[in-house]
């Protein structure tokens, strides 16, 4: 009976040791077991990151700069990309650090030419990582009184823009037999996130087409004009990886404690900018498919009606 109480002790006390390390925890155990970014699948590898000129997008630069990445930075503000191109410090950085003005909202042909650039930027490689991190955000509002106007540029970036992107240089990745979109997805496409109903609803759209697009099939064709055969494979099967990241509040404050979007912190814990792109930059090294980055100990999310 001692033996059994001792048993049963040291359960209640790991179990209580577990729940405790879950409560303090700013991302998902998956993840946090990880530890440590690998190097080696980062350094001299290409990484195209889109947003790049502000917030998470000015430090993902400069984490992966430091990590020995050679960086394509776009984002619509090509002074403020020249901004953080000359902050940058690593193997390639800053004079090897590519600058690609781009504008998700700007069409087909447009991303066409900015794609075949940023294969080019490189001689004899091309972009190993494409980190979809640029998104439109408007202040919180609610579904009923959000404009068509909003609506039509919330998901011509967050979903459109960032899918046709996607569409187009897959096929390089493809011939190339490797290649990884890192997606900075959302909490708020998984739970619901009152006042910010169209937003949620980018994330929505994103999170299940990147999902979707792991499982995809390529279709190839070997043979001669009478005997070809259709070679059907999964991209993830191709080499073609996809890491969604879901972020939950995230501090970006600026000096004066702001959010960049100039609404004023809230109470809630939230997880630093950096960490944030610390715990990415991990996630994307190990391969992993999906991540949860925020404390889990913080308000729980709107209970929804049952109506």
């Amino acid at each position: 009976m001692l033996t059994l109480f001792f048993i049963s002790l040291f359960l209640i006390l790991v179990l209580s040791a577990l729940l405790f390390k879950f409560a303090i925890s700013d991302g998902d155990f998956t993840l946090l077991s990880r530890r440590h970014v690998k190097r080696e699948e980062i350094e001299d590898k290409v990484v195209w990151i889109t947003g790049a000129s502000r917030g998470i997008g000015e430090i993902l630069a400069k984490q992966l700069a430091s990590l020995g990445a050679k960086l394509i930075l776009s984002a619509r503000n090509e002074t403020e990309l020249e901004r953080v191109r000359k902050q940058l410090t690593g193997k390639y950085a800053p004079e090897q650090v590519k600058i690609l003005p781009l504008d998700l909202t700007s069409g087909e042909v447009t991303l066409k030419e900015a794609v075949e650039k940023a294969e080019s930027f490189f001689p004899g490689v091309g972009v190993d990582y494409m980190i979809h991190n640029a998104a439109y955000e408007r202040p919180k509002i609610t579904a009923l009184d959000v404009t068509e106007e909003s609506l039509k540029a919330t998901f011509n970036v967050n979903v459109f823009g960032t899918i046709c992107l996607t569409r187009l240089l897959t096929p390089f990745m493809l011939r190339r037999g490797r290649g990884h979109f890192v997606v900075m997805s959302s909490a708020a496409g998984k739970t619901p996130a009152p006042g910010q109903a169209v937003y949620s609803a980018s994330k929505y759209a994103l999170n299940g087409y990147f999902h979707s697009l792991r499982s995809e099939e390529w279709k190839e064709w070997e043979g001669g004009n009478l005997k070809e055969i259709a070679i059907e494979s999964l991209l993830c099967q191709k080499g073609i990886k996809v890491t969604v990241v879901c972020p939950g509040p995230i501090e970006t404050s600026n000096g004066s404690g702001a959010t960049t979007s100039g609404t004023k912190v809230s109470s809630e814990k939230r997880v630093s900018a950096e960490r944030c792109v610390e715990l990415t930059v991990i996630a994307a090294s190990h391969g992993l498919k999906e991540v949860w980055i925020s404390y889990q100990g913080g308000e729980p999310p709107a209970r929804q009606p049952n109506c």
